[in-house]
């Protein structure tokens, strides 16, 4: 895990950072076009919006070589866990003697536009459940079968199988009704900063994204591509695995992989990148 020193959370503070790019222009970089379709990288927000004049995606950030490997579904790394998912779609597994597939019947048909709008409001709940909530309460309550860990390969596998199915469509979660004050929690929570650093998600990711920390290019921290490759992982790894590496990257205690407040986090992220283009599984840094 990289260890930040109280020197460069000074510099990430004070915006005294590396020089880089302020803002990634669509120009700059080839545009993320997968199969002959083109993805939407940058969208256009109202001035009220934090990061106005646009939302712009993590693959902007990335270089050229990492960049390549998404554009090619042969080179990139996260189809393993992809592979992996849509063997377990159609595996049984559980007392009820069912696969997904038993009710859910071909992927690339039920699960179009699921991603898309994760985390999604649950009535019997009574709170916005993620997506591997959803697939862990189907296992349980309709297979019969033992719930997968957070960050188990199966699970990897099956986020990522489900997501692809969502791959290239907008992101739309719902922000209005019961989600709304579970997309501000998420907000007040990304503006409060939180550890030994003293730091929070927004310093970097709003206050200083396009400019070098270290050896990194900090992007608006959006979560279009989730669940990704990271080369730094060397595998495929969660939203929740990212928001916990963050704090503990400012020495703060981290929350559990699927506790509220990531929920909310991921609820207020989803939001604030609506409009941008499913990349699931994409490849960062």
């Amino acid at each position: 895990m990289k260890k930040w020193t109280y020197a460069a959370a000074a510099i990430a503070i004070g915006g005294v950072v590396a020089a880089g790019a302020a803002a990634v222009s669509a120009e700059d970089k080839p545009m993320l076009t997968i199969d002959g379709e083109t993805f939407t990288t940058h969208v256009k927000v109202p001035d009220d919006h934090p990061l106005a004049p646009e939302v712009i995606s993590g693959w902007e950030y990335r270089t050229r070589e990492t960049q390549a490997l998404e554009l090619d579904d042969f080179q990139n790394p996260a189809f393993l866990a992809v592979e992996q998912g849509e063997e377990l779609w159609s595996a049984v597994d559980g007392s009820e003697g069912k696969s997904c597939e038993s009710c859910h019947g071909d992927a690339a048909e039920s699960m179009k536009g699921v991603r898309a709008n994760m985390p999604r409001w649950n009535e019997a709940a009574n709170k916005p459940w993620t997506l591997e909530e959803h697939i862990n309460s189907c296992r349980k309550d309709r297979m019969g079968a033992e719930p997968w860990k957070w960050e188990s390969s199966e699970m990897l596998g099956m986020t990522a199988y489900v997501g692809l199915q969502s791959r290239g469509m907008p992101m739309t979660v719902q922000t209005d009704g019961p989600m709304a004050s579970w997309i501000e929690k998420g907000k007040e929570l990304y503006y409060t900063r939180v550890g030994q650093l003293d730091m929070a998600c927004a310093n970097c990711h709003v206050d200083n994204y396009g400019k070098y920390i270290r050896a990194d290019l900090l992007s608006q921290g959006n979560i279009n591509g989730f669940p990704t490759y990271r080369l730094k992982w060397q595998g495929v790894g969660s939203l929740h695995r990212r928001f916990k590496g963050c704090m503990d990257q400012v020495r703060a205690k981290p929350y559990k992989r699927g506790s509220d407040e990531f929920v909310a986090l991921e609820a207020y992220l989803a939001s604030r990148g609506a409009g941008l283009s499913v990349e699931t599984p994409a490849v960062r840094n």
